[in-house]
């Protein structure tokens, strides 16, 4: 690989907080050496590479005990590099020219943020002259390895950043210019197709279709001629038969579309073989007010703790995930006033109403203890930001207005009259602990799902303390890939996620409105992550309908007899009848209907009778609330007097963790979840013969097949959290892609009724919607 790709200069990013220790001024940079990588250019995502980097000493050369760091960013999920095994991936092997002996250790928290992986390089032994190198050779194959796997996601300047202490002195400066490659997409292993899931007849849409490689990258290597069918007889303006991907674009974007009638389609994409690659999500036509868009409103990028530009974040949120509104939400205490301008400016540049939202805000990245993350979106540009500290930035001329606590932060807004802010309270490395804090004239949501796992617990707090908080989900992604942020190879264990809002127009205006109203369910993201849920309630009596909480607000609700999810309700007498609609692209499993704490009934759309030889094993579950959240699942099925025909893994996001078939009695997988759920499904040869025999660290039991039936059967292994397993029966084939019902609820006769429904569909996708809030 010989494509040359200019060095990363310090000063690319003038506004980058401090990396490398204390003091910010000592040796002239220009003194600290040079460092080069080979080979250079363009690596696919995700593949294996070896690669050579020589430091060249300086005017000082590196004194004894003095050292190099090579460090990479936390977001990055490529292979560790390992010293003890040749014969196997990552193997990595340090020199220096002159033979001083070097000390070598990999620490994943061995340098300040953002630049937290580091190979620590000490000379320990000697010392090194100006000239000397010390060589690295990243993912040596000589002994039958692989090479060095690279990060699985894109990067123009994936950077080996060199940082050395030639004094010994343990003040560690960035070398002046920096050895980058760049890493791209693979070819598309899969195809995705999407469509709004809502809008009105003789409204323009567009069509967009991606091809993505094995990472969930888009692809630019998609080349071929494309067939569009209507799933159904609804015409389609403005729909061509055939649309050409054109190598080197990463999107194909057919505008223009429209329907003149109401009704429900989908699209099919096909290959020039003639064989389904792609279908879109389900689209309802209708005459109403309110209709769908879809955002991930929380997510990072390289100016703080993420990946590319926030330039490249947000263009890819539009361009390559196709969500409708985005938000830029990173860690407030590595964000410089001169990025805060700059982000402003882009925000700003980027929306645009009617086609892309881009909503001005910050993470509120408080400790723990003092109320932990929080988002904080604004409704325009240059408004104050209040962090909770100045950890990571130099210029301290701004740290009067540094909110410590969560506490200060909800006070300095009504202070101020700020009210037209929003916050979420959400869960990422560290958790918000709603109990310590929580305002909800601005905290209007909680996050229950992103990249981090699933936080429905965020939720269940709320309902305890007695808050009325709608249901949000995002990625929180730091891999620059807003929309369509995949877990990768690393820490992160799920898709991130997107939420729908339902309001009538697209416009920062109209989508905070929707926001303070809680007007929106969350999704778990990924392909079928763009499902329709309608959620009507009506009342056989009058009620007051209020938008804003009437225990926090002077305000006047409105007479009712209807509601929708995230509305409040005062209903004196009488039951509420609810109507509900699910349209999905992948089956539906189950319905859950929750008041508050306590599930009142799963809906699901099949019967007992339809019921066949498929078991489905579906583990879930966190440790903690905090970072080290993950449960490791690895485990073994054996089946005795039966035999297994075919197995299918569900939420295998990680390439890396894979579901084994070893004949057809035994399964074995590799496994973990953070608060999010994965599993097996098995279909049986027999649908009642034998026994299947489960075993994971936390979890072993023996049932019976015959006696796996509708209903869960639960293997309970709760902490602080819950962990669990369970095991039920499915269809050999569900074909319930929709679901509709009506149900009359009985109410508490106190306190609230958070009614709310939590959908699970085949292919592992969740869904929750913000309740509606009945009180007496």
């Amino acid at each position: 690989m010989t494509d040359q790709l200019p060095a990363k200069s310090n000063d690319d990013r003038n506004w980058e907080a401090m990396d490398s220790g204390v003091i910010r001024h000592a040796i002239n940079p220009a003194q600290l050496g040079s460092a080069e990588i080979s080979p250079t250019g363009k690596f696919e995502a995700g593949s294996y590479a070896s690669f050579t980097l020589t430091y060249t000493a300086g005017t000082f050369g590196i004194d004894d005990s003095g050292s190099l760091r090579i460090c990479f960013r936390f977001a990055s999920d490529q292979g560790n590099p390992q010293f003890d095994h040749p014969e196997s991936a990552n193997y990595c092997t340090v020199t220096a020219s002159n033979g001083a002996l070097l000390q070598l250790r990999w620490d994943p928290k061995g340098n300040v943020r953002p630049w937290d992986r580091t190979l620590w390089i000490k000379v320990v032994k000697g010392f090194l002259q100006e000239s000397d190198q010390i060589i690295i050779r990243f993912g040596v194959t000589d002994f039958g390895g692989p090479g060095m796997r690279l990060q699985t996601f894109c990067e123009d300047t994936f950077e080996f950043r060199v940082l050395a202490d030639p004094v010994a002195t343990f003040n560690f400066q960035p070398l002046p210019i920096q050895p980058t490659i760049a890493i791209v997409p693979g070819k598309p292993e899969r195809f995705v197709a999407v469509l709004p899931t809502r809008c009105r007849p003789n409204e323009p849409f567009s069509l967009k279709i991606k091809g993505e490689d094995k990472w969930g990258n888009p692809s630019n290597q998609c080349e071929d001629t494309v067939t569009l069918e209507r799933e159904t007889d609804a015409e389609i303006e403005g729909l061509p038969e055939t649309a050409h991907f054109t190598k080197g674009d990463c999107a194909l974007i057919i505008p223009g579309l429209s329907l003149s009638k109401a009704g429900q389609t989908s699209i099919i994409v096909k290959d020039s073989k003639g064989t389904a690659i792609a279908q879109t999500n389900p689209l309802i036509v209708e005459q109403r007010d309110l209709v769908h868009f879809w955002g991930d409103m929380h997510g990072q990028s390289e100016e703080t703790i993420g990946t590319g530009s926030a330039r490249d974040y947000f263009a890819f949120a539009r361009d390559r995930a196709f969500v409708d509104a985005c938000g830029h939400q990173g860690n407030d205490f590595q964000i410089s006033d001169g990025f805060w301008n700059e982000l402003n400016r882009i925000t700003e540049e980027f929306d645009a109403p009617g086609s892309f939202v881009a909503l001005p805000g910050y993470e509120w990245s408080g400790n723990t203890s003092l109320g932990g993350d929080r988002n904080v979106y604004f409704p325009d540009e240059n408004r104050t930001i209040r962090r909770s500290s100045h950890a990571l930035i130099e210029d301290q001329t701004t740290a009067d207005t540094d909110c410590t606590t969560a506490r200060d932060l909800f006070e300095a807004f009504a202070d101020n009259q700020e009210f037209d802010v929003v916050c979420y309270a959400h869960c990422g490395g560290r958790y918000a602990d709603i109990g310590y804090a929580h305002d909800g004239r601005f905290e209007r949501s909680v996050e229950v799902h992103s990249s981090w796992g699933s936080f429905e617990w965020l939720l269940q707090d709320a309902f305890k303390l007695g808050y009325r908080v709608g249901v949000v989900t995002n990625s929180d992604g730091h891999k620059g890939r807003p929309g369509a942020s995949y877990p990768g190879a690393g820490k992160f264990g799920a898709i991130g996620g997107l939420t729908c809002f339902i309001t009538h127009e697209l416009s920062r205006e109209a989508l905070l409105d929707c926001m303070r109203k809680r007007h929106h369910y969350g999704t778990t993201g990924g392909d079928a992550g763009r499902m329709i849920i309608d959620i009507a309630a009506t009342f056989d009596a009058p009620g007051i309908l209020y938008h804003d909480d009437p225990a926090l607000f002077e305000t006047k609700g409105v007479s009712t007899n209807t509601a929708m999810m995230g509305d409040i309700v005062h209903l004196p007498h009488g039951n509420i009848n609810l109507a509900v609609s699910v349209a999905a692209s992948s089956p539906i499993i189950r319905i859950d209907i929750f008041n508050g704490l306590n599930l009142v009934e799963t809906v699901r759309p099949y019967s007992k009778a339809d019921l066949g030889a498929r078991l489905r094993l579906h583990w879930e579950g966190a440790e903690y609330r905090g970072r080290f959240r993950e449960v490791i699942w690895d485990g073994t099925a054996k089946v005795v007097g039966n035999t297994i025909k075919s197995s299918q893994p569900v939420n295998f996001l990680n390439r890396d963790k894979v579901l084994e078939q070893q004949g057809d009695t035994d399964l074995s997988w590799r496994a973990l979840t953070t608060g999010n759920f994965g599993g097996v499904d098995i279909l049986m040869s027999d649908p009642n013969a034998g026994s299947l025999s489960i075993k994971t660290p936390l979890i072993e039991r023996e049932v019976e097949i015959a006696d796996i039936g509708y209903e869960d059967t639960i293997f309970d292994a709760s902490g602080d959290l819950p962990r669990f397993m369970k095991v039920y029966r499915l269809p050999d084939r569900n074909s319930h892609v929709s679901c509709s019902f009506d149900r009359t609820l009985a109410l508490k006769s106190t306190g609230d009724n958070p009614l709310y429904f939590r959908v699970e569909l085949e292919d592992g996708t969740r869904a929750w919607t913000s309740p509606i809030y009945v009180f007496r």
